[in-house]
């Protein structure tokens, strides 16, 4: 298969199940709805070592949000629900707790097949010091802390589902700033799809992974097949023009999810073609024995199903 130039590779990436919850984060004012969101997606880019893959999936508008304010909202995976738990928990009472103006609600209310209620405000109330107070409103429960600024607000409980980790394709390209405008492209095209998120700085891996190393103690390292310096050295997967590698990673609220946003981004640096030094789209995987989920490249591309994401991509 190739578009507009661009060979995209017979293979598929590798994904894994993980619990997946969303919160939304109102403020003031979007600028300190974002100072809230940024620190609390922190250090949150792969579950390897930061015990979650979080991200912010959108900005939302006063009609849109609980509390009628500007808002943006978050996407926050684990591997399992104890750890997504743990996370939310002690992300909220460091980041948006302490935020001027911020307020926390659910995300996940209705719309999944097995939505699992965990906390989000419940325990955080305590820091009230007996003072907080709750409010039942539409059947849900609302605890309002007494803060210095005023009040911190926030919902009881969201909602926790089984969702989806680790999709992914790579970019490979003739020179580095080639491969990071397409990776730009495709960050740009995939931030358009609902439920997902790219949880790496600005959306983009440049340091894939394979599983092991020759140090015992790692678990994962760098993966030589897809290092243009190793080419001479190692089982190289690159052609000798390939001078860049880069991976997107995608997690998602549902297997569907990942599958439009996979396809919005390969179109979106496909459509930056052969004639920019693209030349071609890969994915990471383990052979298929560790990952349930497998999103095969070609059958995304070529599925007309998807064409309201990604019309035009043609073969």
């Amino acid at each position: 298969m190739i578009i507009n130039g661009v060979t995209i590779d017979d293979t598929f990436a590798e994904a894994f199940g993980m619990r997946g919850t969303r919160v939304i984060i109102t403020a003031q004012n979007l600028k300190w709805a974002y100072n809230a969101a940024n620190a609390m997606t922190g250090f949150a880019t792969s579950v390897i070592a930061c015990g979650v893959e979080a991200g912010i999936e959108r900005e939302m508008s006063a009609n849109e949000t609980p509390d009628g304010r500007p808002g943006v909202s978050i996407l926050m995976f684990a591997m399992g629900s104890a750890v997504l738990m743990k996370q939310l928990e002690t992300r909220l009472g460091q980041c948006v707790l302490t935020c001027p103006t911020a307020a926390a609600f659910s995300g996940i209310d209705s719309g999944y097949p097995e939505i699992t209620k965990i906390n989000l405000g419940k325990n955080l109330r305590f820091f009230g010091d007996g003072f907080q107070i709750s409010k039942k409103f539409g059947g849900k429960r609302f605890w309002r802390v007494p803060v210095m600024d005023g009040e911190f607000l926030t919902e009881e409980s969201t909602g926790m589902i089984r969702s989806v980790g680790g999709g992914n394709f790579l970019i490979l390209a003739e020179s580095q700033p080639q491969a990071l405008a397409a990776c730009e492209a495709a960050i740009e095209a995939m931030k358009k799809i609902p439920n997902v998120i790219m949880p790496f700085p600005g959306g983009v891996v440049r340091s894939g992974s394979k599983v092991g190393s020759k140090y015992k103690t790692l678990i994962a390292s760098t993966n030589d097949a897809f290092c243009p310096t190793l080419k001479g050295i190692t089982n190289t997967q690159l052609s000798p023009e390939i001078e860049s590698v880069m991976e997107i990673v995608i997690d998602g609220l549902t297997e569907l999810d990942i599958r439009k946003a996979t396809r919005a981004g390969i179109a979106a640096a496909c459509a930056l073609g052969a004639e920019n030094g693209i030349k071609r789209v890969s994915a990471g995987n383990y052979g298929g024995k560790l990952g349930p989920y497998h999103f095969k490249l070609r059958d995304i591309m070529s599925d007309e199903s998807l064409n309201d994401i990604a019309p035009g991509v043609t073969a």
